[in-house]
């Protein structure tokens, strides 16, 4: 099972074609959740994700609840990610198929989104200098090679 990422009302073209760009070399699935900031046709989106944008594993949601309704189940273990998180990310114990959810980039995740989590299921990524927060696809690139760390250890 693939690692899903799950990118909440993203606004900026570049940053989710570099989350796809970074889908696809990770063999994990994109899941956007409108509303988009964009058009899912747009240059920027197809520039960023270069050749690569057609093998993406991509799905698309109409919103927050219909991507629970569509993707929660029985066992899915769903994270968040937010510069609010208690934990550092490194504490995130991953597993094939898990769920590695983002915020937009000018608010990040709501107090709904997070307060939807379960507990024990909110991190952040540990920042040292005067910065409110990374930028989207940095993000998402450090959490999906660390969670790769634990699923595929053998490839590290």
């Amino acid at each position: 099972m693939p690692l899903n990422v799950v990118l909440v009302e993203p606004l900026i073209p570049p940053n989710t074609g570099n989350v796809g760009r970074i889908c696809v070399g990770t063999g994990s699935r994109l899941h956007l959740v409108r509303p988009l900031g964009f058009d899912i046709t747009d240059k920027a989106v197809r520039r960023a994700g270069l050749d690569y944008w057609p093998h993406l594993d991509l799905r698309v949601h109409e919103g927050w609840g219909e991507f629970l309704e569509r993707e929660r189940g029985e066992g899915t273990r769903i994270f968040f990610y937010s510069a609010r998180g208690p934990a550092p990310h490194t504490r995130a114990a991953h597993e094939d198929g898990d769920y590695l959810v983002f915020g937009k980039e000018t608010t990040g995740l709501s107090d709904a989104h997070l307060a939807s989590a379960e507990e024990g299921r909110v991190f952040r990524i540990p920042m040292f200098g005067p910065t409110r927060s990374l930028n989207l696809s940095n993000a998402v690139a450090i959490v999906v090679y660390g969670a790769l760390c634990q699923v595929r250890p053998q490839d590290f």
